[in-house]
């Protein structure tokens, strides 16, 4: 009896560390974060790069994980799970939607390309340092404007922030704080972090956490050596279709588990569970 409960419990174990390194596979590859490391990197040293956003993702998956974790004690566990399976299957279905609206080649990669080189020069401009067109009157003209609205506005949080993003900038360097900002900001909110949650709800918060962080490596390392060569090389819309499956089976397999928690009646799927 107690080998058999061991053996459950390792293979829940297992399942949550492959739910959540498969999920942030599937959700990270090609996303804005991961442009995001590939351009820094092909501007400053790669390992600098690679420690900056690789410590955003490790932040963030630790927060999110115990957020995660903290649910079940608002939340009936049973509820936890029906919300995990309906997160998933929202966001599988979105995903097989936008899947569905890609047109073939690499043109969603080259807006999502444009937006990141966008997103770093105004990050540069907006803490004085050189955007990517500072040749141009142009550029400079615009980079004085921004500068000028930024101080006509600026708060205290604002303040705050910008005298810790320098201090950082000091102790740690600009690049690596640069990485872990634009990282930190552009995963916040993202559909891996949500998600990150809902597994956090689900399983225990130091696997999914492990499976994340592993998994967030594993992007991180595949950008920052050739990110833009391998964007060009990825398909979106398939990535994009074979994550929406990979989200809709795990929005399944939750409903059957939060069923089973509530002693409803299901079909027997633990053939495919496995």
């Amino acid at each position: 009896m107690a080998e058999t409960v061991s053996e459950t419990s390792d293979e829940g174990g297992f399942h949550a560390l492959a739910r959540a390194f498969a999920m942030i596979i599937f959700s990270e590859i090609g996303d804005k974060t991961f442009l995001i490391a590939a351009i820094l990197a092909m501007r400053h040293p790669r390992l600098t790069v690679f420690a900056g956003a690789f410590g955003s993702l490790v932040v963030m998956s630790m927060l999110s994980a115990e957020l995660g974790h903290l649910l079940p004690t608002l939340v009936p566990k049973r509820w936890t799970q029906t919300l995990a399976a309906v997160l998933f299957l929202v966001f599988g279905f979105k995903m097989l939607q936008e899947a569905r609206e890609m047109k073939p080649g690499n043109d969603k990669i080259r807006e999502e390309m444009k937006e990141a080189e966008e997103e770093i020069e105004g990050d540069d401009a907006d803490r004085g340092g050189v955007p990517l067109e500072n040749l141009e009157e142009g550029g400079r003209a615009r980079h004085a404007r921004a500068r000028s609205q930024s101080s006509a506005v600026q708060s205290t949080a604002k303040t705050l922030l910008d005298k810790s993003r320098s201090y950082c900038s000091m102790l740690l360097g600009p690049h690596f704080t640069q990485a872990f900002v634009l990282t930190f900001l552009g995963e916040w909110g993202d559909r891996s972090q949500i998600s990150t949650i809902a597994l956090g709800a689900a399983h225990n918060v130091y696997l999914v956490t492990i499976g994340t962080i592993v998994g967030h490596g594993c992007c991180t390392a595949l950008a920052v050596v050739g990110g833009r060569y391998i964007s060009t090389k990825i398909s979106v819309k398939h990535v994009t279709l074979s994550g929406s499956i990979l989200f809709i089976i795990f929005g399944i397999i939750y409903l059957y588990e939060a069923f089973h928690a509530m002693d409803i009646e299901v079909p027997d799927i633990s053939y495919y569970h496995h």
